[in-house]
């Protein structure tokens, strides 16, 4: 038995989310804690997994407030560290008509970049059944040597790795090296999570299921998950594509946090249902609860402190969405 169910590395910030205009006309801004794979944590800290992060941010009030936001989403953060020189990362979101998300990131450096191979607290990754990660812990040489050194500890200890890609590209200064490091990710990952616009960019294929194709022929991995927001999504295993429609909301205010909180719930219901061959009636509930979990964080400000309860994930799928 191990102590946490899942591990997370990668990046901690605030998002700065547009929240109404001032009397004169200004846009207001909330300061939101976010990142994403503290987002995946938090909604499986929700469901009542263990969780534990590393990562680091600075030691200004930002970063008191993301140490408490994690503390109390009932995240464990030994492995946090904080930078006494630089500050903590911050996004910039803007949210267009439809919903989608545009991000100016303030992180030249941040503090989630400086990250050492010193600062790993191993025991954490020797403890979890699954360790989870993205590609912006590898976007500069730093952080990327941690995440590496992560990624092999949590490896030898028998963890399941689950990436998600989470490309922001403009944060990597070679979109050369975002696809070689996010193709390192690929080849250590038995779970993968990617987006509709990710599998196209990666691997040049308009088919999302020939491009899927594509990665599972190179890569061998066993679970797939295909996000395509309001399409919904899918799930891929050696032998079997399950596709279910996406629970779409009249009062989406934003999508920030949404393909996290899908990736928070497909890990739960690996947990749940243990490591195996899922037929076709696990995966297409899997996806199910998942697009349920997403769809409601879109109607919420922020996403790391309003994580769906699983009674309201049920009510809504007992609804048909509505």
């Amino acid at each position: 038995m191990k102590k946490y169910d899942v591990a997370a590395l990668g990046e901690l910030l605030i998002d700065f989310t547009e929240n109404g205009t001032s009397s004169q006309g200004n846009p207001i801004l909330e300061a939101n804690p976010g990142g994403a794979p503290c987002n995946v944590l938090a909604m499986l800290s929700q469901l009542g997994k263990k969780t534990a992060f590393l990562g680091k941010v600075g030691k200004d009030s930002f970063g008191s407030q993301l140490e408490a936001a994690l503390q109390e989403a009932g995240i464990n953060t030994s492995g946090l560290k904080r930078d006494q020189n630089v500050n903590t990362t911050l996004a910039f979101v803007h949210t267009k008509e439809d919903g989608d998300r545009e991000f100016s990131f303030y992180r030249n450096p941040g503090a989630d970049m400086m990250l050492e191979e010193a600062d790993l607290e191993t025991d954490l990754l020797r403890q979890c059944r699954i360790f989870h990660f993205g590609s912006l812990s590898m976007t500069h040489e730093r952080c990327r040597k941690a995440t590496q050194r992560a990624v092999a500890v949590a490896e030898e200890s028998g963890a399941l790795l689950s990436f998600d890609p989470n490309l922001r590209s403009a944060l990597w200064a070679d979109l050369e090296e975002a696809r070689e490091q996010i193709c390192y990710g690929l080849a250590h990952c038995q779970i993968l999570k990617i987006s509709d616009n990710e599998i196209q960019w990666l691997t040049n294929e308009e088919d999302f299921d020939k491009g899927i194709a594509q990665i599972q022929e190179k890569y061998k991995i066993p679970l797939i998950f295909l996000s395509m927001g309001k399409s919904g999504s899918r799930a891929y295993t050696r032998n079997l594509r399950v596709e279910q429609p996406a629970f779409v909301q009249e009062h989406t205010i934003e999508t920030t946090g949404a393909g996290d909180t899908f990736m928070g719930a497909v890990l739960n219901a690996v947990l749940d249902y243990g490591w195996n061959e899922y037929e076709a009636v696990q995966l297409e509930e899997m996806l199910r609860f998942a697009n349920a979990a997403a769809s409601l964080v879109t109607t919420r400000k922020g996403a790391l402190r309003v994580m769906p309860e699983r009674r309201e994930i049920e009510t809504l799928i007992r609804g048909g969405g509505k």
